[in-house]
Formats: C-alpha cells, structure tokens, sequence
C-alpha cells in the first residue's frame, strides 16, 4: 500500500511540476494559445472555441484536459469538440485523463467507447493503454474505476489475453482492480465456455486476498450448473448463507435452472418454496423463476403440472409474459399436441402479447415435423404481414422442413431467394441443403452450393466440413473425404469426433479396416476416443466377417472400462446369432443384464428372430419370459409375428 501511494504522489507531483513549470518562463505563442483556450472555455465561448481549436495540438489538448481535471464537465466538452476536427486524433495521453474524468463523473459508457477505440482502431494494445492510464493517475481526482473500466473494455471486445495481462500489470504498478473486474473476466470465461480457465483465475483471485461478493458466488453457481455439478451449486449457496451474503433471485434461477436440466425437476420446485425462508424473506421468485420451471416440466412431457405452475405464477401476481407463452408452445407442439399450442398462441394474443420469432420459429418447426407443409407456409405469410422479421433460425428450420418432407428443389429456390436479398450470414442453410445433396446422391449440386458460399462471403465452419467429409465417405470417396480433411487443416478448423467417426465409418465401409485400426490407435493415444467411434469399428470388423478381431475389440473395450454400451452388445450379439453363436449370443445378452445395461427391442427382435429360427419353441418362450421378467419392453411387430403365435400354439396343445 505504501509504495502504491508513493508512486501514485511521484507521478501527480512530477505531473504537476511539468505543468506548472511553464508559468515561470516566458509565455510563447503556445502559452498564450493555451489560456486564451482556457479563459475561453471557462465561459463557455464555444463558436470562438470552434475557430480557435482549428490547429490546435496535441500537447495543447493536454495541457487544457488536465488544467480542467477539476471541472471535468467542461474538459470531457472541450475533449469531444477538438476530437470532432477533420483530420485531428487524440494522443493515447488525452484519451488517458479523459478516461479518468469520464469515470470520475460516472460516464462509464463513453469511458469503454474510447477504450475500445484506442485498441480496436488505433492499435494500442490493452497494456499500452494501461501504462497510459497509469501515467495520467492522480490521487484524489481521478479513480481507481478507470482500470476495471478497461478489463470490462477488453473483455467486450473479446481480448480475453489483454483483459488478464491488464489485471497482473495494473497489480505490478501498484493498482489492484477491484472485485468486480476479477468477476467481469470471470463472466467472460465462463460465456466463452472457458470452463477450465475459469477455474483457475477464481483459484489465483481468491489467492490474493479478494473476497467473494455476491456476484462472484453467481458465477461460481452458473460455472457449477453448465457442469452439471449441481449439488456442488447448492453447496455454494449454503457457503453465500453461512459467510452472511444474502442470496439474490439470481442464484436461485440458476439453481431451479440446473435442477431441471439435469431431470431433478422436483427438487428445483422444493427450492422456489424455500426461496423466502433461505433468503431471510429478501427474495421471492419472478417470471425467470416460473419460465424455468415450466420449460423443464415442457420437456419432461408433463405438461399438466406445467398447466399448474401457470397458474401459481398468476395467482402470486406474476404475470405470464411473451418467454412463458412461447415456453409452453414449443412444449406442447413437442409433446405433439398441436392444436393446443395454437390455443396458447391465441390466449397470448388476448393477453396483448405479440408473438415474437421464437413462438413463429416453433411452431413453424413442428409443423414441418408433422408433414404439414402448407400449413408452415400460413404461418410464416402472416408472419410477414404482422411485420415480424425472420431470423437465421427461421430460414434454416424452412429449409430443413422442406428438405425433411421432400422438397428439396424448393429449398434449393427459397434459399437463392434469401441469398439474393442478402439474409444469410451464417453458413447453417448451406450446410442443411449439402446434406440433402449427399443424401440425394447430388454431389455436384453439394460442391456448387459449396462453391455459391465464398461468392457469398461466408466461411465454411466445422459444421460444412463435417458434412462434406461425411457425404463423401458415405458415396464411398475416401480419399476425396480426406483431402476435405486436409483442406480443412489448412485454413485452422479443429476436427471433432463426428468428423473423426464419419472417416472411421468411411474406412470400414471401403473395407480398409487395417487404416482404420491405425486411426483408431491415434485416436486413442490422442485420449479422443468416444462410444461411437469403438462401435463403427467393431461394426466394420462384423461386417467384413473377421468375427475373431470383433471379439477381442469387444473385450478390450470391456476391460479397459471404456463406454460399452446397449450399440455395443448389440453389435456383437447380432454378429453372434449370425454366425450361429445363440448360445454365446444369449449369454452375452444376460451379462449385458448385469452390467446394468436393460437390453432395448433391437437386441430383443435379434435374439428372438434367430432363436425361433433354429431352436425350439420352449427356448423362444423361455428367452422371452427371462428379457421380459428383466425390465425388456418387447418390440410388438416382433412378439406379434413370433411369441404370439408360439405361446398361442402352446395353449392349443395343453387343451388337447
């Protein structure tokens, strides 16, 4: 502290004397231009300013900002009126005390603005403006703000190196941001799902003395709930209690948020009843807390209790608003009850809600999802009518509705409509129309949309290269994939196992399964093996019949704990019964039993449909009744064609 107040008296001392020491000499023309300037400014002469500050300097603005660091209204005019000078730009030193006096009179967006300027387009980095800063500190007439006020910048314009390298200089110089810059890059982290970093900083912030506010518990909670860790978020609001910070309806909306996303729907309703008594009487729940609520129950399918918690949200006070409407439609119109979704729709507009994009976009979605094709083309004309702009999300879900329900050259059209008015900005419409291409064997079409999209401006994403990739290995191309791959590599696009597991699938199906275990192994060594990608080779090797090398895949996944799962067993069992292995193939299923794994109505009809066909009537039933009696839900087709008859038969024969 003492060295920090030494520096900060050295630099406003030695500021002062450069300043002041031009009064002892004799006053030169820039002298006498500087307290004409300043007698001017103190009676607000702003025409006679305007001429005066025609060829005004740099050093003069300085001069002038800091003679006015006292009256800090006037220097921030007089600032923005010399900055609006054709062909005049501000030195990084009166931006600097501008800064200081923005803050200190709470002008805290102008303050970001000509942070964010000082970076973006004159091209000092975070820490040259910081040294600027840092130069420009006077105790007592000018604040501390002024450096949170420049991790906020950063962190705005996405610098998150700079935010950081800003925060441990400012410490070295002898200023420590407060808290709240440490949670502004918290909050940064964590919405550039920097999860791990996040971590860290919070680990190195408590390190250095700061102590949490309520703030920064929010965060800790919001950190925990996108981990899904949510009993861990709850431990947090037990540490805000217990330390004396009283909770705010922040934290609990994360909380009730979390408890729903992770199917504990129950307990986030315990929570909001509890929401008074944890609060001391300081919180109660509001339209986030009710909508939270509700969208989970939507999504659980329960959509009765959802009815309910509408009705306590009106009964408390709370009125539903456009984000509850449009939680319970896209619900309703999930859970495939249409046509009481548009009596939601309707109830909102007699409520005097306006639906909004996100209602228009769900139902449009759904209806498509229902084959209704005409009936989404309504939707969106009076969607234009009421004057509702589509959004991206729009153009992409009509585009897959249509695809989706065999109108391809119609999205084909729509999507050169929407690319002449120029409405895209993302590459999502391209992406969904080279899918449909591959899919319709179309691959000319694919390269020429791929083509259209750099005519276009836009960059492919991991997204189009993924889909590329795929199409190319499902038509048999590998190599033709690969080199896709290699492009990709090139322009900086990180591959993700849905890329990996398409080259995988590729491989296989070219019958090169030798390239494809070594991809497999580099993988594996890489750590970037997932379920998927252990069952496409698994499957590759039953394809091709090398029953021996399938097996021992199966048992060294086993062994090595890695993620067996129902794909997995059944996989093996069907190359099992083809093979004529029932017996192995029975005992497998029952050793899937054990591991926890409840067999699905595909590992049901392979067994049953081989074992009728070479065994006994008495070891169908016997296999059936054991499936079942272990939590089995037997496919109908399957126990219709099959068991019906065999357990019919058997009734037969008793009575006889």
């Amino acid at each position: 502290m003492l060295v920090r107040l030494f520096l900060s008296k050295r630099r406003s001392l030695l500021s002062r004397g450069f300043y002041a020491g031009k009064q002892f000499t004799n006053p030169t023309t820039e002298d006498i231009v500087f307290k004409a300037i300043c007698l001017n400014l103190r009676q607000k002469k702003w025409k006679l300013l305007d001429q005066m500050t025609l060829r005004v300097t740099n050093a003069e603005v300085d001069r002038v900002l800091w003679e006015f660091r006292n009256s800090p209204q006037l220097a921030l005019q007089f600032f923005n009126l010399v900055g609006k000078k054709k062909g005049f730009l501000h030195s990084l030193r009166s931006c600097c005390i501008a800064i200081h006096l923005m803050v200190n009179v709470r002008r805290y967006d102008e303050a970001l603005i000509v942070m964010k300027n000082l970076i973006q387009t004159k091209g000092y980095s975070p820490v040259e403006v910081l040294e600027g800063l840092v130069d420009s500190y006077e105790t007592n007439l000018t604040s501390l703000a002024a450096f949170d006020a420049l991790v906020r910048a950063c962190t705005q314009i996405g610098a998150s190196e700079g935010a950081y390298e800003v925060i441990k200089k400012s410490q070295r110089e002898g200023f420590w941001v407060s808290i709240h810059a440490w949670n502004n890059f918290l909050n940064h982290l964590l919405n550039g799902n920097e999860t791990e970093r996040f971590w860290k900083v919070y680990t190195e912030m408590v390190s250095y003395g700061y102590s949490e506010n309520v703030n920064t518990y929010n965060l800790l909670i919001y950190a925990l709930c996108k981990e899904c860790k949510f009993y861990e978020a709850i431990s947090v609001l037990y540490r805000m209690l217990k330390d004396g910070i009283t909770p705010n309806v922040v934290a609990f909306n994360m909380l009730v948020d979390g408890a729903c996303k992770i199917g504990e729907i129950d307990l986030g309703l315990k929570l909001v009843k509890k929401m008074g008594v944890m609060s001391g009487d300081c919180v109660s729940p509001n339209s986030v807390t009710y909508n939270c609520l509700i969208n989970g129950y939507c999504k659980l399918g329960r959509l009765v209790i959802a009815q309910e918690v509408l009705n306590e949200m009106v009964k408390v006070g709370i009125d539903p608003n456009v984000r509850t409407y449009a939680t319970l439609i896209d619900g309703y119109s999930r859970n495939g009850c249409l046509e009481e979704a548009f009596r939601w729709c309707d109830e909102m507009v007699e409520k005097g809600l306006v639906p909004n994009v996100v209602v228009y976009n769900s139902l449009v979605h759904w209806l498509h999802m229902e084959g209704d094709v005409e009936g989404a083309s309504l939707l969106l004309s009076d969607m234009v009518e009421k004057c509702i702009p589509p959004d991206q999300f729009t153009y992409s879900i009509l585009t897959k509705g249509l695809c989706r329900n065999g109108y391809l050259h119609k999205a084909l059209k729509c999507h050169k409509w929407i690319l002449e008015k120029n409405l895209v900005e993302e590459p999502f419409t391209h992406n969904i129309l080279i899918d449909y291409l591959f899919r319709n064997k179309n691959i000319k079409g694919a390269k020429q949309l791929l083509g259209s999209m750099f005519v276009h401006g836009l960059i492919p994403d991991v997204v189009t290269y993924g889909t590329l990739i795929d199409g190319e290995c499902k038509q048999g191309s590998v190599e033709s994939a690969i080199q896709i791959y290699d492009d990709m590599i090139k322009v900086e696009k990180r591959s993700n196992m849905v890329i990996y597991n398409s080259i995988v699938n590729g491989l296989c199906k070219a019958a090169s399964l030798q390239k494809a275990s070594l991809l497999v192994d580099t993988l594996e060594n890489a750590n970037m093996l997932d379920p998927v990608t252990y069952n496409t080779l698994l499957n590759g090797f039953c394809a091709s019949g090398n029953i021996e090398k399938a097996l021992d895949l199966f048992s060294k996944m086993r062994r090595e704990g890695n993620s067996v799962n129902i794909v997995t067993y059944n996989v093996v069992i069907n190359n099992l019964c083809k093979h004529g292995f029932f017996q192995r193939a029975k005992e497998l299923m029952k050793a899937m039993i054990v591991q926890g794994l409840i067999p699905d109505f595909i590992t049901y009809t392979t067994l049953v449909t081989n074992i009728a066909k070479n065994c006994s009537r008495e070891e169908v039933i016997e296999l059936h009744d054991y499936m079942v009696l272990n939590g089995v839900i037997p496919d109908t087709q399957t126990y219709n064609s099959i068991v019906g008859p065999l357990l019919a038969g058997g009734a037969e024969k008793d009575q006889a």
